[in-house]
């Protein structure tokens, strides 16, 4: 047991000062219990203010251990306690992998579902029918999860659900946006059209909410705006619809973005658990609008004749299509649980760039050089821009 400690001096243990690595990294709880005590406890670590050791937990660090962390629990000389989490080199590494993994099963579950849910749309046109069966499958998937105890169901009330009801709107939107103009045009031109989200989201914060963004923000939607144009002016099989859903796509992500920001601000509900509510409330939102605009009678015809022309390939096609919806996007809230924003942004950019060149390779689709050299530039500003915001 150790007595005090000097928080200016090195951690005391005589394995951690012989070990030849980085000394470990403290890292301070996220939500502290009072914020002004927070910032009185900052102060105070430039005094060298006695800390007292009241436990050590797994301080020994055998040279091949993996996964270790050590926890200390300590308390000031005025009886104030707090945790502080020793981060040691082999964490941080399996940290990294993990990411790793995230972003590697992100970009495959969202190739797979492009290239399906394409599929699909090409011998079923009917993309109301085609989103809410995938925010079907999820929100069906994820009760099961629940029941099961595979996942633990998240505890709500209706707070919670009144929050979530802008966020369902516009995502429910952006949703049926997106799937309409993947019918009407190639995968690979609306994600084109998709990577100029981030200048939907500046325009619409600066002119509606008054936000201010330094210089090289701005400076970033020159590449991205002007890509985007370069693109849609020179693609082969330009579809006025295809364009405009994938341009309120963008905007009505932008808008469920600010609402989950602000409504959803304080709320413990996250992830996985946060993704599967807002699957189920989109899901009562769009039903009924599918039934109005597509109906019954279409779908019946359109599954008969897809049926006919394809197989029973079709229904595995379609049950891909709405898993591989809700996989992808639930691994995307997941990763956001692990990672900064910052880091996600960039991993949404090599996203976008993944599921392009794929699609365009799966389906053969024609590219003329300079629509390629648009949706580089765009790309580049959608990076760019991601830097910016640092």
């Amino acid at each position: 047991m150790i007595s005090s400690l000097s928080l200016s001096s090195t951690f005391a243990s005589s394995e951690l000062l012989n070990r030849k690595s980085p000394i470990p990294r403290l890292n301070l709880p996220a939500q502290f219990p009072n914020r002004n005590a927070l910032k009185h406890l900052d102060r105070s670590f430039s005094i060298n203010k006695p800390l007292h050791i009241s436990s050590v937990d797994n301080l020994s660090l055998p040279v091949k251990s993996f996964g270790r962390s050590t926890e200390c629990r300590a308390y000031e000389a005025d009886s104030r306690r707090l945790q502080i989490n020793v981060e040691l080199p082999e964490e941080q590494a399996g940290q990294k992998l993990k990411i790793g993994l995230y972003f590697a099963t992100w970009w495959a579950l969202n190739v797979v579902f492009n290239v399906y849910n394409k599929k699909v749309l090409n011998a079923f046109p009917y993309p109301w029918l085609t989103s809410t069966l995938s925010l079907a499958a999820g929100s069906f998937m994820m009760l099961v999860s629940w029941a099961t105890r595979m996942v633990d169901a998240p505890k709500t009330d209706l707070d919670f659900w009144k929050s979530l009801l802008p966020v369902a709107v516009a995502h429910t939107i952006g949703h049926v946006a997106a799937t309409v103009s993947m019918s009407k045009v190639a995968v690979s031109f609306t994600h084109i059209i998709k990577s100029g989200e981030p200048a939907f989201s500046v325009l619409v914060s600066r002119f509606l909410l008054g936000e201010m963004f330094p210089l090289p923000v701005y400076l970033s939607l020159i590449p991205i705006i002007g890509g985007c144009a370069l693109s849609a002016l020179t693609e082969l099989n330009f579809n006025m619809t295809g364009f405009m859903g994938a341009m309120i796509s963008n905007l009505a992500f932008v808008f469920r973005n600010i609402f989950s920001k602000k409504g959803m601000k304080g709320k413990s509900v996250s992830g996985m658990n946060y993704y599967a509510c807002l699957s189920m409330l989109s899901l009562l939102i769009l039903t009924p609008f599918a039934i109005a605009v597509e109906g019954p009678k279409l779908w019946a015809e359109g599954f008969q004749q897809a049926l006919s022309q394809i197989g029973p390939n079709f229904i595995w096609w379609l049950v891909a299509q709405s898993m591989f919806y809700h996989l992808y996007n639930q691994v995307s809230y997941m990763s956001l649980d692990q990672i900064s924003p910052l880091t996600f942004s960039v991993g949404n950019t090599m996203k976008r760039i993944f599921v392009i060149v794929s699609s365009i390779i799966i389906f053969r689709t024609p590219v003329r050089p300079i629509n390629a050299i648009g949706a580089a530039i765009a790309i580049l500003g959608t990076f760019l821009y991601s830097q910016a915001k640092l």
